[in-house]
């Protein structure tokens, strides 16, 4: 059973969805006993990092989803989700986060070109990194695959944790991964077959 962490952050239905559209049995959940009992946990998320990492920390979710990565058990991050994974976010000040991946959340004003809109919302191209395997997360898609992005910051400082980046101008960081922690900047649940194949990538995990 996957178990979707439900902290009053994200569209948790549509995710879910998504998941029974390829056959995945879901929960959606903030009970931390349903949460370890768990084979996945998914944390979704939108809106603002402060307020994200706030609501997790509200319950003591994010010593438990701390627990559980560090115990080896599959984590996928979306959206703000994959922000939260990790060591700060800089959105209306800057905020502590999960510290499962190292690197820092950041305005993509910073580095794309001045007449780029933002947020950067669409259809992107994913391409992944040369010098490395391609990432078991995307084992059933191809580079150049399109997914679906809505955001105005991203992950920046990943290194070698970046899975895939996005061209906006700049390559900015589409997904990474360190272990068995996973995150998307994209929405798969939002990115069609190419979402759902990420999603049953992460189901086999």
């Amino acid at each position: 059973m996957i178990a979707i962490i439900d902290y009053d952050v994200g569209n948790l239905f549509s995710l879910k969805s998504s998941f029974a559209a390829i056959g995945a049995d879901t929960t959606v959940t903030s009970d931390p006993d349903t949460l370890r009992r768990a084979e996945k946990l998914v944390l979704p998320g939108v809106g603002a990092f402060g307020d994200a990492a706030a609501l997790l920390a509200r319950d003591g979710l994010d010593k438990l989803v701390r627990e559980e990565a560090g115990s080896g058990k599959p984590l996928l991050g979306i959206c703000l989700g994959m922000q939260l994974l990790f060591d700060y976010g800089t959105e209306y000040g800057e905020h502590r986060g999960l510290g499962l991946i190292p690197g820092g959340v950041r305005d993509i004003r910073e580095v794309i070109p001045a007449d780029h809109k933002v947020p950067h919302i669409g259809w992107n191209a994913l391409r992944f990194p040369k010098d490395r395997p391609v990432s078991p997360l995307f084992r059933h898609i191809r580079e150049g695959d399109c997914v679906y992005f809505v955001h105005s910051f991203a992950a920046m400082d990943c290194g070698a944790d970046t899975i895939a980046t996005a061209e906006y101008g700049a390559d900015l960081t589409a997904a990474a991964a360190k272990g068995n922690v996973y995150g998307t900047q994209f929405h798969p649940e939002k990115s069609g077959a190419v979402g759902l194949n990420i999603l049953r990538a992460f189901c086999e995990m």
